[in-house]
């Protein structure tokens, strides 16, 4: 990847992504990958019966005591969410409805909101397209955390509260990192899942809503699928910012694992990305990969070597300041 110079404790680099060149390469090598870049004829079904479980579930849980709340949120409702985050993060690249009708996609990712309780696809769909544009520029990739995020959570046991925070985190770093203006589809994403929580309030009580919203929680905190937020991007290798994860947890978060392959071509849906590692085996076998997340999560809390601060960070020119 280039020289390396070292500024703090992240690791700064001065070349380009990877991603740049490699997607030139491969699709000047293999032509066909453009023919995996449509949209995805499923995934509106399958995130339309993923809402629909949830509906069931907020009446099935209306009555349960708080123990079995915290179980159900954590064990099951949690993992559709965390879930829905990722057909989220799919549907913030257009793939269900394609590029020509872009706003049925913004639409659709508020639909795919409700459950999780939180408004926050719109915000989400603003930021994500810096991360892929810019990965890792300094004031321009939330992702990655913050100095103060890197200085204090440095021992197993803060770097353990740093991962329940998580939602937090990324909740609250766009603020002082990179603010934006709010958009018109922001406040409709706030309007409706406020709508929404309130319907399910009226109907159920407060326990539905408590089960949505602190599965959302729990389970983008210390969870085995939470293990791909540090299994993609941090830097468990010098030299490597961007690793992929190929086991059975991608049946149930539409492939997130295959993260190389969706920076390298991130109009081509989550279903289809399989294809581009078969496609272009050479590119990617021998590239360092993550076998397990649960495992992720353990070598990010007591390895010392790895932390907040295991983030390759660049400078873009929009960033730069004269």
């Amino acid at each position: 990847m280039g020289n390396r110079v070292t500024r703090g404790d992240f690791e700064w680099v001065y070349t380009e992504q990877p991603h740049t060149q490699r997607r030139k390469e491969i699709l000047a090598k293999h032509p066909a990958i453009k023919t995996l870049m449509v949209p995805d004829p499923h995934l509106k079904w399958i995130v339309t019966g993923m809402v629909l479980i949830q509906l069931v579930a907020c009446y099935l849980v209306r009555d349960l005591p708080l123990k079995w709340l915290f179980f159900w949120a954590y064990a099951f409702g949690g993992c559709i969410n965390h879930s829905m985050t990722l057909a989220i993060h799919d549907i913030s690249h257009n793939v269900v409805f394609g590029n020509k009708r872009a706003k049925w996609n913004r639409w659709f990712a508020i639909f795919a909101n409700l459950p999780i309780g939180i408004p926050y696809s719109a915000a989400f769909k603003k930021y994500h397209i810096d991360h892929h544009r810019y990965l890792g520029g300094d004031q321009l990739d939330v992702d990655i955390p913050t100095d103060l995020e890197g200085w204090f959570f440095s021992t197993p046991f803060r770097k353990l509260i740093w991962l329940f925070l998580q939602p937090l985190f990324y909740a609250l770093r766009p603020l002082f990192v990179n603010p934006k203006m709010i958009t018109e589809m922001e406040i409709w994403n706030v309007l409706s899942q406020l709508s929404f929580n309130l319907i399910i309030y009226y109907l159920w009580g407060w326990k539905p809503i408590f089960y949505l919203v602190a599965g959302s929680l729990l389970c983008m905190g210390v969870h085995p699928i939470s293990g791909h937020f540090i299994a993609e991007h941090y830097m468990f290798l010098k030299g490597y910012e961007t690793y992929s994860y190929y086991g059975v947890l991608n049946w149930i978060t539409f492939n997130v694992g295959y993260h190389m392959e969706h920076h390298d071509f991130p109009s081509i849906p989550g279903c289809k990305l399989p294809m581009v590692k078969k496609i272009a085996a050479e590119y990617y076998d021998t590239l360092p990969q993550h076998q397990s997340w649960a495992q992720v999560l353990r070598d990010f809390i007591f390895d010392d070597s790895i932390g907040p601060y295991s983030r390759v960070k660049r400078i873009y020119k929009l960033a730069s300041k004269s």
